[in-house]
């Protein structure tokens, strides 16, 4: 017989406001984004979530709150641990040039202080609840999922890097007690229509 298990559910937020492509601090919604994260919530709203759990940024916030307005009852948290951080100190200098300049762009306490709250975030999300099943949702950035689904597939470390998330997609993994995770499935859109995908992801791989 397996233990616990706790279904994840990954999403990244829904499409920001322009500029497109700059992802700042205080950018929100915009309306494909809105439209995204209403569709995300139609699709959930006959899961059995026992909790919603989002990143503080406004873009993470505002997604919650279209999801949730179709999770009547399901609690609703706010958390840093569901932030937008930098996962892990990768050496620039072990990974193609693109990434290099890439991440030559964060700082030293970026660099520091990210991987620190990522690892909290997978001794709370990513393993099995302590006791009985749990189902919850996590509305958060690309880096975050980027991370749990390598830590889940025991990838190198700086795999986390190349993994772009839809916006609004969905991302499950499974952890029971005595198994190995699984990933069930990763950047699922069938709750969108096609001219709602691909959002988040570099021009050339929207199609």
């Amino acid at each position: 017989m397996t233990g616990a298990t706790r279904l994840l559910l990954l999403a990244r937020h829904g499409e920001q406001e322009q500029p497109a492509g700059v992802e700042t601090t205080g950018a929100g919604l915009s309306e494909r984004g809105r439209q995204q994260a209403a569709l995300l919530g139609e699709r959930l709203a006959r899961v059995p979530l026992d909790a919603v759990h989002h990143g503080p940024l406004r873009r993470a916030v505002e997604t919650a709150e279209l999801v949730a307005g179709s999770l009547p009852g399901v609690p609703v948290y706010a958390t840093e641990l569901a932030g937008d951080h930098l996962p892990h100190d990768t050496d620039p200098a072990a990974v193609p040039p693109a990434y290099t300049r890439f991440l030559e762009g964060f700082t030293a306490a970026e660099r520091a202080d990210g991987p620190r709250v990522t690892a909290a975030a997978v001794r709370r999300f990513g393993r099995p609840p302590d006791a009985g099943d749990v189902t919850e949702l996590v509305i958060t950035h690309a880096f975050l999922i980027a991370w749990l689904v390598r830590d889940a597939l025991a990838t190198p470390e700086h795999r986390w890097l190349g993994l772009n998330p839809h916006n609004c997609g969905l991302t499950l993994i499974r952890y029971t007690d005595g198994l190995p995770p699984r990933l069930v499935a990763f950047n699922d859109v069938a709750h969108l229509p096609e001219e709602l995908r691909g959002t988040g992801l570099p021009p050339e791989y929207r199609f």
